[in-house]
Formats: structure tokens, sequence, C-alpha cells
């Protein structure tokens, strides 16, 4: 069988149409990302002049033999940082549990417990499958209203963007990154996944999992006055 390949337009107006069309998808390819680089502009900081905020909120990002990847590993340092420097107060660890052999929240817990942050400080929630979920379990089921995010700086507008869809006045702190294979492909998917963020900010889907609330958060906000 013979296949036929796609013949380009042969007259001028026909190119110029094709030309118009090419133009035309790069354009809403790229209107996702453009938007989270517009709506964050302001909103991201470092952990030296981030404001004092009650909770802060780490992303998953893996796990290597049972223990925070290093990209997972710095964004915890980060959270460390700041708790013991008195910018924040809780931290939410936030991230994959969806098998037993895989979580992420109580990996992230044990990490920060050796760096400085006491247990009662951390809460756990095991059901934040992507950034979606995760903020918006924060605002529903953590009641968080205002919350400092922690991520790679190729992630972080895109969690500030949907947390503030989601109800949670947020600023994000992209801590650094080597850049290496896992950085490129990060910030590749980012041009995709960007999409995905602008139909979660518009419809605001429910998240894999929801449940009851949970008084986390407020307990630990309690443990530490």
């Amino acid at each position: 069988m013979k296949i036929r390949r796609p013949r380009l337009p042969r007259t001028r107006k026909g190119q110029r149409r094709l030309v118009q069309v090419v133009m035309a998808v790069c354009v809403l390819a790229l209107l996702p990302a453009t938007w989270l680089y517009v709506s964050t502009a302001d909103r991201l900081r470092t952990t030296a002049d981030v404001p004092r905020t009650d909770v802060a909120v780490v992303f998953g990002a893996g796990l290597w033999d049972g223990e925070p990847s290093p990209y997972l590993a710095h964004r915890l340092d980060a959270a460390a940082k700041l708790y013991r420097a008195g910018r924040i107060k809780v931290v939410l660890v936030t991230g994959d549990n969806s098998r037993k052999d895989y979580d992420e929240p109580d990996a992230m817990r044990a990490y920060l417990g050796k760096h400085g942050v006491p247990d009662d400080r951390i809460v756990s929630d095991y059901a934040g499958f992507d950034t979606w979920d995760s903020c918006v379990r924060a605002r529903k089921i953590f009641g968080v209203h205002r919350a400092v995010l922690i991520s790679q700086g190729f992630h972080i507008r895109r969690a500030v963007a949907l947390c503030e869809a989601a109800g949670v006045a947020s600023y994000g702190i992209g801590v650094a990154a080597k850049h290496d294979a896992t950085w490129y492909y990060g910030g590749t998917r980012e041009v995709f996944a960007a999409g995905k963020a602008a139909l979660d900010a518009v419809f605001h889907p429910d998240p894999t999992f929801l449940g009851p609330r949970e008084p986390g958060v407020a307990r630990a906000l309690a443990a530490g006055r």
C-alpha cells in the first residue's frame, strides 16, 4: 500500500495561509505559558526576602530508594532554612502516596526532622498527586489561606498560579537546581503542563481525592504559639 505524503500548497496564497495557520497554532500553544509568567510576575521571592508566613507548602519531586531525590531535598532544605530563620511556622508536605511502597510525604517529613524542623510543625498531605490537587487540598482540606510555596524555578510559577486560583494567596520560592537532564526535561514539560494548568484554573476540577477536612495545620500552628 502506497502512503501519500501531504502536499504543501503550491500557490503563494496557499503558502501564506499555511504560514498563518502555523503561527496561530504557535501563539495559542504559548498563551498558557505567557499567562503563567504574567500572572506570577510579582509573586516570586527568595528565602531571604519572602514575607513571614505561617505555612510553607513543599511539593513532592520523587524519591530515590525511599529517600528524597536531590531536587526534592533542595526544596526541603529551603523549607528548613525558612523555619530556622523564623519566617514560617508550619510546613505542609504534599506528595504521592498512591501505593504502599511509595510514600513521598513521610520521606519528606523524616528529612525535615533531620534538618531541624520539629515533627509537630510538619503536616502531611498524602494525596497531592499533582500541583492542582495539592493546591486545592491545601485550601479545602487543610484550611490554608496564605502560604509560601517551594519548588524548582521551572515549576514554581505554575504552582503559584494554581494555588492562587484555588484560593491560596501565595508567594513562590524557586530553589536553584543544577541544569542537568532532569532540569531540561522539567522546563520542557512545563510548556505542555501550562495548558492543563490554564484549564484547571478556569474549570476548577475536583482533585483525585478530596475527603474530609483535616485539622493538622491548625493544630501545628497552635502548638507553635
